[in-house]
């Protein structure tokens, strides 16, 4: 079918988006995104005093400009909210240790990182504009399940092996589109024009992994999607087919899309239930945390010391090594790191965890690191591939210097995913580690009581100013 005749998409989600509010959210729905919030808060948090988000707001802090939504965790400063938006989103994605959203089909793996665009621009349309924890609550799951839906239904060379962008920075746009829009109110007519515009200025690509430019991504998605409801809002108008149209989003950045993955389909179910995310346990690219849980419970199984390691062989799928997210073959930086799988078996052999501290410039470029990662092959296994792009599975083969083999299996539901998801105990576990450097224990436990009952909030600064330092 011609991408022409799939008229009315851009229209449909305006229509969703105007009309539904907190009291049409499943409560399941509103428990999952209370949990999206607390660990969207926490990688913020970390990430605030990493170099990109403190380069991020000396630029922002360079910009005049009236200071009205604030930038979380360390070196807190005031800003127009668009600026708000973008510091909080490269500091968000900075250590790669927010959430992942996963396709349930064989014809794609990863969707998007789905918290932090919506997140970020709601938290700072949503401060400066003084809203409640239900109106919160309602911009969060539909900016959430706007991009989820568009990342289901755009062509799969869209991701990595076709055009190669990074969809965060794509895609979403229309999370934080669709959350700017909800909490200013927005008509159905100035919410499709700022579809329109937001889908005109997306952009980000995949070959920014291991750099700066990467959670930069992010930071772009968030602003966007908040100067493109700001700009609507004043009459700034686009096509009405701006997502489905020929020369449209779809047809530009996919070459097309699948129509009965969007269409009928939003909000039925939410895709904050379905299909679901996956909250991380480690700061890396989600495709590797089978991985690593797999090596981890070799090595303590088996009680291997990193003496006794003589050679590890990884078979994995093209949806994790390259043309998958992990492409770098041998990590010298914590950045580079989040994308190894050498690295990554390196940290789970010699320290049987890899946390925020083996995620760093120090320990990666260590002699230990350095040298355990040339002890490690990863490959891709045809039977393993052929399983399709939805199935992460990790095979790992370990040799001892004495001669003895031992293999592992990855899990086939992988912790913290949404079927085997993170207790409510271990995802504050998450955030007190994430905030334990900037945050006092009594701010810590106002955010977490402030989550937990986010739909009783009256004011939102109320949660911002806890997130201050």
């Amino acid at each position: 079918m011609n991408v022409e005749t799939r008229a009315g998409v851009t229209r449909q989600i305006a229509e969703f988006v105007t009309r539904t509010g907190f009291d049409d959210l499943p409560a399941e729905a509103v428990e999952a995104a209370r949990r999206c919030i607390l660990d969207g808060i926490a990688v913020m948090i970390a990430g605030s005093d990493e170099p990109c988000a403190r380069i991020a707001r000396e630029y922002v802090a360079s910009v005049d400009g009236r200071g009205v939504a604030t930038t979380l965790g360390a070196g807190s400063l005031s800003a127009p909210v668009h600026l708000a938006a973008l510091a909080n989103g490269i500091a968000g994605h900075a250590l790669d240790y927010d959430d992942t959203a996963l396709s349930l089909e064989k014809d794609r793996s990863v969707l998007i990182h789905p918290t932090m665009p919506p997140l970020c621009a709601a938290l700072a349309i949503g401060q400066d504009r003084r809203v409640s924890g239900k109106d919160f609550l309602a911009a969060f799951v539909l900016g959430f399940e706007v991009e989820v839906k568009i990342a289901e239904a755009i062509h799969p060379d869209h991701f990595a092996g076709g055009r190669g962008f990074h969809s965060s920075g794509t895609i979403g746009v229309f999370g934080s589109v669709v959350a700017a829009c909800k909490l200013m109110q927005l008509t159905h007519e100035q919410t499709r024009n700022a579809l329109a515009i937001a889908a005109t200025m997306s952009a980000g690509l995949g070959v920014n992994h291991g750099t700066m430019s990467k959670p930069l991504n992010m930071g772009r998605s968030s602003e966007t999607g908040v100067t493109a409801a700001q700009l609507a809002s004043l009459g700034f108008d686009g096509p009405v087919n701006a997502l489905e149209g020929g020369r449209g989003f779809f047809e530009a950045f996919g070459g097309g899309f699948v129509a009965d993955r969007i269409q009928g389909r939003l909000g039925a179910p939410f895709a904050i239930l379905e299909p679901g995310t996956s909250v991380k346990p480690y700061p890396s690219g989600v495709v590797g945390h089978p991985g690593m849980d797999a090596m981890g419970k070799l090595v303590s199984d088996h009680d291997l010391s990193p003496d006794d390691v003589a050679q590890v062989r990884v078979r994995t799928g093209p949806n994790v090594i390259h043309p998958g997210p992990l492409r770098i073959a041998h990590a010298t930086t914590a950045l580079e790191g989040k994308f190894c799988v050498p690295f990554q078996m390196a940290a789970m052999i010699l320290r049987r965890k890899a946390g925020l501290s083996e995620f760093s410039d120090e320990f990666v470029a260590s002699a230990p690191c350095q040298d355990m990662q040339k002890r490690v092959d990863a490959m891709i296994d045809p039977e393993i591939a052929a399983l399709g792009k939805d199935k992460i599975v990790f095979d790992i083969d370990v040799e001892t210097r004495d001669g003895r083999r031992f293999t592992q299996r990855s899990a086939e539901h992988y912790r913290g995913g949404p079927l085997n998801p993170l207790s409510w105990h271990e995802l504050c576990g998450k955030f007190r580690d994430c905030a334990d450097a900037v945050l006092s224990a009594a701010k810590q436990d106002r955010i977490i009581a402030l989550a937990d009952g986010l739909e009783d909030l009256a004011d939102l600064s109320e949660l911002i100013a806890a997130a201050k330092p």
